[in-house]
C-alpha cells in the first residue's frame, strides 16, 4: 500500500524499528511514517497485537450504555453528519427533562451503567428555536442545560454520564466535571485543510483544530478523564492521521488524561454532501488502528466501533484494539443509524474464540477508576457502588 507519502530511507530496517518500537513501547514520528510506507500489513499487525498483549493482556472491554442524543441541533455542517438536523427538519429535536428521566430509566432497566450525552454544537448561536427551548428550561447555553441533564440523570436514576458536546469551554468542563464519569470530543484530525471550501469541515466552525485541542487541553489541566480519537478516510492524507495521533499523546503524555482513543473510520450514507466520498477499505482501517497502537503505545485504551465494520468486525481485534466502545441493548447508534450495534452475545462469541476475555467496564476504565484522582465527590461515590474490586463493572 502506498500512503502518498515521500520518505528518506533510514539505515535501520524496517524490522528493526518495529522491534524497538515493541520493547520500548515508544515510536517517533519519522518511524510512525515510514511504517506507515513500508510495512506490511502483517508485520504491522503483529507488532500491535504484540504490544496490546504487553499492556493489557487479553481483556478486551466494552460498556454497557445509553445513548441520549439530547439535541439534533447544530451549528456545525460537516459533509459526513446525518445526525445533525435544522429546526424543522424530521428529527429535529430538543430532550426535555422527562424525555430524558424515561430513556434513562429504561437504560437501567436493562442493565445499563453509562448514559452517552450526544448533542450538537452550540445550536444557540444561530437558531431562535434553540435560544427559546433553553430559555423555557431556565438556561442560556447548551451546555448548561447539559451540565442539569447530567446531574438529573446521575442523582435520580444512577447512570454514569458521559458527554460529548463538542467543543467545551472551562467553565463548562467544570459544572460537568461534578456529574460526568469522563467527556469526550473526537479530535477528528489536526489539519485545518479540511476546512477548506468543499471538504469535509467547510462550514464546521467548531472543527478548527486548535479549538479541539483547547478543550481536550483543559479538560487534561481539570483531571477529567477524556475520550477522544480520529475520523478517517474524510479527505485527510495519512501522515495527518498520524500528526493528529501525535497530538493526543502529547496531550495525554502532559496530563494523563485520555483514557480512550477511538479510530473511526467514515461510512456514507444517502443525503449528505459526502455520500458518493469513497469509505476506508479494512485493510487500510487496520493499517490505521496498527499504526495508532504503536504510536500510543501499550497501556493506551484503544477502541474502534464494531457495527461501523458490519460482519468484518471481529477483524479490528488483530491490529491492536482493546476495546468495543459503547453497545446498547435499548438506543441504536444515532450517528450511524444504518450501523446495527453487534448484539453482546455476540460480541462476546467472536471475541472469546479468538483468545480474549470480554469484561464490562463503566464510563471510566479501570486504571481511572481504581487512581480515584479524575471524579467529584457524587460520581466516585456511585462509581465504587457500579465498580468490582478491579475497577471493571462489578
Amino acid at each position: 500500500m502506498s500512503t502518498g507519502l515521500s520518505l528518506g530511507k533510514s539505515a535501520a530496517p524496517i524490522t528493526d524499528l518495529l522491534a524497538t518500537s515493541r520493547e520500548t513501547g515508544i515510536l517517533d514520528r519519522p518511524s510512525a511514517l515510514r511504517f506507515a510506507e513500508e510495512a506490511t500489513l502483517e508485520v504491522l499487525l503483529s507488532a500491535a497485537t504484540q504490544l496490546r498483549a504487553r499492556g493489557k493482556g487479553t481483556v478486551v472491554s466494552f460498556s454497557k450504555k445509553v445513548f441520549i442524543p439530547l439535541t439534533t441541533l447544530c451549528r456545525d455542517y460537516c459533509g459526513y453528519c446525518t445526525f445533525r438536523k435544522d429546526p424543522g427538519q424530521p428529527g429535529a429535536h430538543f430532550m426535555t427533562p422527562d424525555e430524558v428521566l424515561a430513556l434513562a430509566e429504561r437504560a437501567r432497566a436493562a442493565g445499563c451503567k453509562e448514559a452517552l450525552f450526544s448533542l450538537g454544537d452550540q445550536p444557540e448561536r444561530i437558531f431562535p428555536e434553540a435560544r427559546e427551548f433553553l430559555q423555557r428550561q431556565g438556561f442560556a447555553r447548551t451546555l448548561d442545560y447539559l451540565a442539569a441533564m447530567s446531574e438529573l440523570v446521575l442523582d435520580r436514576v444512577g447512570l454514569l454520564p458521559h458527554a460529548n458536546p463538542g467543543v467545551m469551554d472551562r467553565p463548562a468542563l467544570e459544572r460537568l466535571k461534578e456529574s460526568n464519569a469522563s467527556v469526550g470530543l473526537m479530535l477528528e484530525n489536526v489539519s485545518a485543510r479540511l476546512m477548506r471550501d468543499g471538504l469535509a469541515h467547510a462550514k464546521a466552525p467548531d472543527k478548527v483544530p486548535a479549538l479541539r485541542l483547547r478543550t481536550i487541553e483543559e479538560a487534561g489541566k481539570l483531571s477529567m478523564a477524556f475520550t477522544t480519537g480520529i475520523l478517517i478516510g474524510i479527505g485527510e492524507t495519512f501522515e495527518e492521521r498520524v500528526d493528529s495521533l501525535f497530538a493526543i499523546r502529547a496531550l495525554h503524555e502532559q496530563y494523563g488524561h485520555i483514557q480512550e482513543v477511538i479510530v473511526q473510520n467514515f461510512r456514507a450514507k444517502p443525503d449528505i454532501p459526502m455520500a458518493h466520498h469513497p469509505e476506508p477499505s479494512m485493510e487500510e482501517l487496520l493499517r490505521t488502528i496498527a499504526i495508532a497502537r504503536l504510536i500510543l503505545g501499550p497501556y493506551m485504551n484503544l477502541q474502534a466501533p464494531p457495527n461501523l465494520s458490519y460482519a468484518d468486525f471481529p477483524r479490528l481485534l488483530e491490529a491492536g484494539i482493546n476495546d468495543w466502545g459503547g453497545i446498547s441493548p435499548v438506543t441504536k447508534d444515532f450517528i450511524n443509524p444504518e450501523a446495527a450495534w453487534p448484539q453482546i452475545a455476540k460480541l462476546r462469541a467472536e471475541t472469546e474464540a479468538r483468545g480474549f476475555t470480554l469484561r464490562e467496564r463503566l464510563a471510566l476504565y479501570p486504571e481511572f477508576v481504581k487512581s480515584g484522582n479524575f471524579l467529584s465527590a457524587r460520581v466516585r461515590e456511585r462509581a465504587l457502588r457500579l465498580a468490582g474490586a478491579d475497577g471493571f463493572a462489578a
